[in-house]
């Protein structure tokens, strides 16, 4: 009967272990599951703030235009998207390897936006100081078409040269009779 008694207390010690140490480990994988997350760095108010913005530049040695990401403040984008962006894009742009086609003194004397059509309304500056081309001129307009379209309210963009429609360049290669809406490439 000893033996009986003694094999029945081992297996009972065994059960026990094994219960205890189940217990054990479900413990510590709670522990683990409740654990807290702690953020690596803090999210200060200023980045909270800030969205990302497409502006379209042409690239220096291939001439075609390539989008180039921005990091804006929400506030200064919503009290005027249209007008961030034109002056955005008329900024030198981050990359070395990209550059700017506005033409240089161009100034912005009112931008609307009609349904779904911005009217960009642009000083003379914008003509007159262009370098002409069929080429560049394509890659003027649509970096302005092209930045602005990247907005969901807008499909089109009607540029006006002191509040007049059927401009053109210079060289007259490309006027400004109709809107321009979004293109892949130049």
């Amino acid at each position: 009967m000893n033996k009986k008694v003694f094999i029945i207390t081992i297996i009972l010690l065994i059960l026990a272990i094994i219960g205890v140490a189940v217990y054990l480990v479900m413990q510590r994988n709670n522990e683990k599951q409740t654990k807290e997350i702690q953020p690596q760095e803090e999210i200060s108010d200023d980045q909270m703030r800030q969205t990302i913005v497409t502006l379209y530049y042409q690239n220096k040695e291939t001439k075609e235009l390539m989008p180039e990401g921005r990091m804006v403040d929400v506030k200064t984008l919503l009290a005027d998207p249209y007008a961030t962006l034109i002056n955005l894009l008329m900024d030198t742009p981050k990359s070395d390897n990209l550059q700017t086609v506005i033409p240089e003194g161009t100034k912005v004397l009112n931008i609307e936006l009609k349904n779904d059509v911005i009217y960009l309304n642009l000083s003379n500056e914008f003509i007159n100081n262009h370098k002409g081309g069929l080429e560049e001129e394509k890659a003027t307009v649509y970096s302005l078409v092209n930045t602005l379209t990247e907005l969901n309210e807008v499909n089109s963009v009607k540029i006006l040269i002191n509040g007049e429609e059927n401009k053109a360049f210079k060289d007259e290669k490309l006027n400004f009779k109709e809107e321009f809406t979004r293109t892949s490439k130049k």
